[in-house]
């Protein structure tokens, strides 16, 4: 098994025969899903998705993929291909197409129409090309072929690349449900035709790799929502992925069967689910589905609210909700809430900080620990065991998962007959190449977080956000203090001013002496320069508060002449 060392110098020139493989997100988080294919001086993009920030990354919005490795190079993207539709594998294409509007699109129908939403919004017209499985296309020297995948999203796909160094299949996301709501089964026939002819090189998706077994079909999920439907004698309010449309029809048929209406709640389900009507992909019965103001004028066993905010951020509808700020709906006593979905990781704690103000707002919360009411849309071992030995690929390469995920299924791998050093564990930069049907780790390029603040990308450097996390641990803390230009004493102050510290207005006096008789000493020892006098100031302060509270708050010293 060839693991990613902590430092790898950059690659060589790419053989003339070569395929090159740089995965510049995605591995070792969930989220930020981008893979770079480079033949004959020509690139193909895979997917360009953006990670959502955790607690360790304060005030930030989104997390991009490091465009640095291409952006000299944009004339050379022949397209994107894009699997499916979830912001994690499209969040950042409009990020990257701010640089080149003209760079093609790739994607199922359902996939394009979502990204064109969200180009629109920028006022980008994307030159655009759909696909479907089963459909052979040519961009540049890549030949992609398309195969169904089954998904928690419509219109999943996988993709097949060959060039004259050989084939390489990148599944996306997907499991093998085989009872699929749209009877859209994964394509396992076209995977194993495509091992029969020979995979040089596997991509595959390994979110459940620790996971036994196979995947409980979504038709599962139906008669457990009939059974709250039919005890609620409130309000339902249920939360999932702004993109579930299974889910929301799953909601939707249940609410139909039990007369209730239903309102759609968060900008991005009322947009997606409009898209997937128009397409056909969400059946409607009619006058099933009302508006928010039709909604509150129902009685509360008449309605359905259909929200987001299934993963407890602060700003969605649900999350909203559950702090008393939304502007619509106040949880009461005698409502249901149901979360129906998984918790990406990371987002474990925001999804039980919201599951307990909703249940001390009295409402009951049901979610996939007390109740089957979600399913995952990542195949567990089992079926990745399987899709090995149908693919049975000479190369292998884990992607779409945490380290420990990337692990468990690079060991899958190796169980399956892969030799165990043609398994390539990689991390996010690292470059591999496919020469001669051998795929090796040759180098590395830059791969760091880009963070969307704002308006504002990339200007959010880890020295500033150290900087918030200080400000959020321990406060911060203004030292003044005004000295004499010529002999440095001090004739004003210092004067000591915190927020997010101590309420306590005399908490400071005990260290004001003690700035006043270190810059004492300081003017004695001749230092009047202002910058060595602050750092005095600082570390002064700093050792007191560490000695008295053993805390370290942000420290900004000021030394004014006069």
């Amino acid at each position: 098994m060839t693991n990613a060392p902590a430092e790898i110098s950059p690659p060589p020139p790419l053989a003339a025969s070569g395929l090159r493989i740089t995965p510049l997100g995605g591995l070792g988080a969930i989220g930020r899903n981008m893979t770079v294919f480079e033949f004959g001086g020509r690139l193909l993009i895979v997917d360009c998705g953006v990670l959502f920030p955790d607690v360790e990354q304060p005030g930030v919005d989104l997390i991009l993929p490091d465009f640095a490795p291409i952006l000299d190079r944009l004339d050379a993207i022949d397209a994107i291909v894009l699997t499916h539709g979830h912001e994690d594998h499209i969040g950042a294409v409009p990020y990257l197409l701010a640089h080149k509007p003209d760079i093609p699109v790739v994607g199922s129908q359902f996939t394009l129409a979502l990204v064109e939403a969200k180009l629109a919004e920028r006022r980008i017209e994307p030159y655009s090309l759909t696909v479907r499985e089963g459909q052979t296309e040519r961009l540049g020297p890549f030949t992609c072929e398309f195969f169904a995948v089954n998904h928690s999203i419509p219109d999943a796909l996988a993709v097949a690349i060959t060039t004259p160094a050989g084939t390489v299949l990148h599944t996306g996301d997907f499991k093998m449900d085989q009872l699929p709501l749209d009877g859209r089964l994964t394509d396992l026939a076209g995977f194993a035709r495509l091992g029969a002819q020979g995979v040089d090189l596997l991509l595959s998706d390994s979110t459940n790799a620790e996971i036994p077994g196979f995947v409980t079909p979504e038709k599962e999920i139906g008669p457990v929502l009939d059974g709250i439907f039919a005890k609620a004698r409130g309000r339902i309010i249920v939360a999932s992925f702004a993109s579930h449309v299974h889910r929301v029809q799953q909601v939707l048929d249940s609410a139909h069967e039990h007369d209730r209406k239903v309102a759609f709640i968060g900008r991005s389900m009322v947009r997606n689910m409009g898209i997937a009507r128009d397409l056909g992909l969400l059946h409607i019965p009619g006058g099933l589905v009302v508006g928010m103001d039709e909604a509150m004028s129902l009685p509360p066993e008449r309605i359905v609210m259909m929200s987001t905010g299934s993963q407890g951020e602060p700003m969605s509808a649900l999350g909203r909700m559950a702090n008393g700020d939304h502007r619509h709906v106040t949880i009461a006593p005698g409502d249901t809430v149901v979360l129906a979905s998984s918790l990406v990781p990371g987002n474990e704690s925001a999804v039980y900080r919201v599951i307990n103000r909703l249940s001390r707002a009295g409402a009951v919360v049901v979610h996939k620990d007390v109740a089957k009411v979600h399913v995952s849309g990542h195949s567990p071992a089992g079926e990745l065991r399987y899709l090995l030995n149908v693919v049975k690929p000479r190369n292998f390469m884990p992607v779409h998962g945490e380290w420990r995920h990337l692990r468990a299924h690079a060991q899958l791998g190796i169980e399956s007959g892969v030799p165990a050093d043609r398994v390539v564990l990689c991390e996010d930069g690292d470059v591999v190449d496919l020469v001669g049907g051998r795929a090796s780790l040759v180098g590395h390029v830059r791969s760091r977080y880009v963070y969307v603040d704002g308006l504002a990308v990339g200007d959010v450097s880890e020295s500033l956000l150290t900087e918030r996390r200080i400000l959020g641990d321990g406060g911060f803390i203004s030292a003044t203090v005004v000295i004499d230009s010529v002999n440095g004493k001090v004739v004003g102050g210092p004067t000591v001013s915190a927020k997010g510290f101590s309420e306590d207005p005399s908490a400071f006096d005990a260290v004001l002496p003690l700035i006043t008789e270190a810059l004492l000493r300081a003017a004695g020892d001749g230092v009047t320069d202002p910058h060595q006098l602050q750092q005095i100031v600082r570390r002064t302060v700093g050792r007191w508060v560490n000695e008295k509270y053993r805390r370290r708050p942000m420290i900004v010293p000021t030394v004014v002449e006069v």
